[in-house]
């Protein structure tokens, strides 16, 4: 069981370094935390332009979403990188538990997320007009941290794609972008067509913003319990996806010796 755990924890958080060139300050701060207040900015900028909604839906909306930057792009990586550093055959050749090998590397990825969003509503706090009630944020972090949780098991399922695909970043880029269409981020989901919307349920975040822009209006936590149990089912559905395919993979590769071919 102490192995287990020194997996999970310590291999993940090794991982974690190892496979990201941009955690270095000069990297990491115009990337995580300066591109997001520019992304705030606008979106509640044409908002008051347009007339559409106020400050507060945009901030909750991206401030949510930006987690994203490391859900997806950190998730992804987590698993293509290591076959792009040519690392993944020693690493599977090894007798870990690979429960713990593959779902302990995303404990950083999401702790990552949950920062990023955070600053994000620091940010609409300074410098937009979003003062959501102090009672309501205990509430809001857990919305925000079950949402992240989800987003990072989808960016863990394109990672795993990842083991067989050419090039899985134009997918996971062009995700980031999509959420941005399709979870009501910046449109109200409603407003958006049928199709749109039944595409939008089965992604994170979608059910998790609609979550905390109730929290934050002044609904108590009992009140976004249905939205919140979706999200964590969606996100719980997409973790499952994320090692079924990690382990086709996996052996999928050991028979055909592809684990590093493209």
């Amino acid at each position: 069981m102490i192995g287990w755990l020194r997996l999970f924890f310590v291999g993940g958080l090794i991982a974690f370094r190892a496979l990201f060139n941009w955690i270095s300050p000069a990297l990491y701060i115009p990337t995580m935390l300066l591109g997001p207040i520019f992304q705030i900015l606008l979106f509640a900028y044409m908002g008051r332009y347009s007339g559409l909604e106020d400050d507060t839906f945009f901030v909750v909306g991206n401030a949510v979403q930006i987690s994203c930057m490391s859900a997806i792009y950190a998730g992804t990586m987590t698993i293509a990188n290591e076959r792009s550093y040519q690392t993944l055959a020693p690493l599977l050749a090894s007798p870990a538990n690979r429960f713990a090998l593959f779902m302990g590397r995303s404990l950083p990825v999401l702790v990552n997320g949950l920062v990023v969003s955070a600053w994000g509503f620091c940010i609409g706090w300074w410098l937009l007009d979003f003062d959501p009630p102090a009672s309501s944020l205990p509430a809001l972090a857990f919305v925000v941290a079950v949402s992240v949780s989800a987003a990072t098991a989808f960016g863990l399922t394109l990672g795993s794609i990842g083991m067989r695909a050419r090039d899985v970043f134009l997918i996971s880029n062009l995700a980031y972008y999509l959420f941005w269409v399709f979870c009501g981020v910046n449109v109200p989901l409603d407003e958006l067509p049928g199709w749109a919307q039944q595409i939008g349920r089965m992604l994170p975040l979608t059910h998790g913003i609609e979550a905390a822009r109730a929290v934050v209006a002044g609904g108590s936590l009992s009140d976004v319990s249905t939205l919140v149990r979706t999200e964590a089912l969606v996100g719980l559905s997409y973790a499952a996806l994320a090692y079924a395919l990690f382990r086709f993979f996996e052996r999928q590769g050991r028979r055909s010796a592809a684990l590093e071919t493209y």
